[in-house]
């Protein structure tokens, strides 16, 4: 997981892309971290991301870096507890001026389960990690 995370940090940005009815919808993201365990995302409550995550969860996101890319694909989870949306605001300051967290917050905060990365390259074979 560690690798994936670092991976994702360094890339700065990745793709996130889910399912509106039977349209793909991809879109820019660029949080990522790691609590209890699990590697989370951030979005807000009120995004079409998050309307489209509720109805299915199952995602996938890609993003390159130095050459090699990589693809997460699984299920997000929601995650409502107040100290791992805390936990995730304390990774991205910035982010506090858009979002609060507890049930009134607007932050929604997800971990894969069951994800699988694939880092690829032209240089070498594909290496898989099960989250």
């Amino acid at each position: 997981m560690q690798k994936v995370y670092e991976f994702l940090k360094d890339a700065g940005t990745y793709y996130l892309a889910t399912v509106d009815g039977e349209q793909a919808r991809v879109r820019p993201f660029g949080t990522i971290h790691i609590y209890d365990g699990n590697l989370y995302i951030q979005t807000g409550k009120t995004k079409d991301v998050a309307k489209q995550i509720a109805v299915n969860p199952k995602v996938e996101i890609c993003a390159m870096s130095k050459g090699d890319w990589i693809r997460v694909c699984g299920t997000l989870v929601l995650d409502e507890r107040v100290e791992a949306q805390e936990s995730m605001l304390d990774a991205y300051p910035n982010l506090r001026k858009m979002y609060t967290t507890g049930s009134e917050g607007n932050t929604a905060i997800y971990y894969f389960k069951d994800a699988v990365a694939t880092i690829s390259s032209f240089s070498h074979e594909p290496e898989i990690i099960r989250l």
